[in-house]
Parts: structure tokens; sequence; C-alpha cells
């Protein structure tokens, strides 16, 4: 297998909510599509060679065939590194103003960057970091 992923898919309790508040924060989708099946109804959001995919929860259980068990936000974090302190401080205040929930205020790390992290309304964890070793 060539290790590469090309959709990062989060499953959503509200598939509207999700939408608007990744619309808020500025990534682009031309909406909801796929309403005419059951389950159906996804969003993509293109993150350069990425796709990012918002799709209800019961719709994943039920096309994996796994029981739709509680979330948990400590099973993952997306992060999405910047280019100095002050940008993280303004993702974060974007975050927050969009509906996050900061679970970390912004500080400097242990590994000598700058980071904080935010939950979307379904509870997915984001880091927002600066790393002085990344260009």
């Amino acid at each position: 297998m060539e290790p590469r992923i090309t959709v990062l898919t989060l499953a959503v309790d509200d598939l509207e909510r999700a939408v608007a508040f990744y619309r808020e924060l500025g990534f682009q989708t031309p909406g909801i599509i796929g309403t005419e099946f059951e389950y159906g109804a996804v969003a993509f959001f293109e993150l350069g060679s990425l796709k990012l995919a918002l799709w209800p929860r019961r719709s994943l259980s039920h096309d994996t065939g796994l029981p739709l068990d509680p979330p948990s936000a400590t099973e993952f974090s997306l992060g999405h590194n910047v280019r100095s302190k002050a940008e993280v401080d303004n993702v974060m205040e974007q975050a927050q103003q969009a509906g996050a929930v900061i679970v970390k205020q912004a500080a400097d790390t242990f590994w000598g960057g700058y980071a904080g992290y935010f939950q979307d309304p379904d509870g997915h964890v984001w880091e927002v970091a600066w790393n002085p070793a990344w260009s």
C-alpha cells in the first residue's frame, strides 16, 4: 500500500451545524450533497490534496456495520500548523467565535513551539500550532 490519505471523514451529529462551523472558519464547500439517499448526505471541503468529509455518525455506523458508540475526544486530534505565534492566536480566536470550545489556551510548548487546542461542535479536537522547525 502506498501511504497517503485522500479523504479524512469526521462523523458529526448535526451535519448542517458542522458545515456552518467549518464555513465560519473559512473552509470552502459547495454544500451538502447526497440528501436523496437515506445515509448519503455528506459535505466535502477541499484541503489542498486532501478532502475533509463531514458525514453523520449514524451514516458511518450504518455503512461500516459498526455500532454507534459514544464519541471520544481523545481518540485523535487534527493539526493545523501556521506561520507564527500571532497566527495561532488569530486562528484560536476565529474558532472560538465560530462556536468552538477552547480546550487549552495557546502557550509556549515543551518542544519549543507555540500551540493551543479547541473542539469543534461535535467534540473533534484541533491543535493549532506554530513549529519553528517547520517552514
